[in-house]
């Protein structure tokens, strides 16, 4: 079972929305403390999160998600019921037939994700990192704002950079609009200004997994190393690390499935 920050994470919802999907009835947590109200999820929700995820980057009501998520089921049956409901909205108006399409593509997209994670073989690391020198420059906004914080960062570094690039996150949860994250560059030398902090930031003993793929998916690797944490009750220190081994290049973005991202949990010693 998974507390509602950590569930946050992996599907890449914020605590808000996933307390208002309760509300509304459409993501209902597998348990809830009936004596402090805290909510907890399980491996059932996570692909009923994604789904409805995916329809609402649509622009699908909540109501059209209801109906198309309109069952019971384990995530084995999950697939088989979006078949039988595309099967039914064929018969329907114009109006649905994009939602054919769309269901199509979950169908496709939920199958090879859960193949893959079946067949592969994810290697979890844990490993002592040193202290490291590193320029940053702290944010509050979306994740895809740090480009511009990046290219801050090595127009003022330059050949003293010393490393790939790496967001520090300093939430214990996904946020959509206010994440608290800092962009960093590892750097050989260097001096603060009022905007980026030159510091050196602590060593210690991670959790590391390396994520192949586009960044929007980075969610499934959150799933497997917060399940082998909590296997292991460690406890997770904060800022967690995702360091950029092979991204987008500054001019060609290149191929995103072939991005390599690592993961790193600081946890205590």
């Amino acid at each position: 079972m998974y507390q509602i920050g950590e569930f946050s994470r992996m599907v890449e919802l914020p605590v808000k929305t996933l307390r208002f999907y309760h509300e509304q009835r459409v993501l209902v947590p597998a348990h809830v403390d009936p004596q402090n109200g805290y909510r907890y999820y399980n491996d059932e929700n996570l692909a009923r999160a994604r789904v409805i995820k995916q329809l609402r980057a649509l622009e699908f009501s909540l109501d059209d998600i209801c109906k198309i998520l309109k069952f019971d089921a384990d995530e084995a049956s999950f697939l088989d019921k979006l078949q039988q409901q595309k099967e039914v909205l064929q018969n329907e108006v114009d109006r649905l037939s994009s939602i054919n399409k769309t269901i199509d593509e979950i169908i496709l997209f939920e199958t090879k994700a859960r193949n893959k994670m079946a067949e592969s073989r994810f290697e979890i690391e844990e490993k002592q990192v040193d202290e490291m020198l590193i320029g940053g420059i702290r944010m509050k906004g979306k994740y895809s704002d740090c480009g511009s914080a990046f290219s801050k960062l090595g127009r003022k570094f330059g050949r003293f950079i010393r490393g790939d690039a790496m967001l520090l996150h300093y939430d214990d949860q996904y946020k959509e609009d206010d994440a608290d994250f800092e962009a960093c560059m590892p750097i050989s030398e260097g001096s603060s200004t009022e905007e980026i902090d030159v510091r050196t930031i602590p060593g210690g003993r991670c959790v590391s997994l390396l994520h192949q793929g586009p960044y929007d998916t980075l969610g499934r690797s959150y799933e497997i190393i917060t399940k082998y944490i909590k296997q292991h009750q460690y406890e997770i220190q904060c800022p967690s690390r995702e360091i950029y081994i092979k991204g987008p290049g500054i001019i060609f973005k290149g191929n995103p499935k072939n991005y390599i991202t690592e993961i790193q949990m600081m946890v205590k010693e």
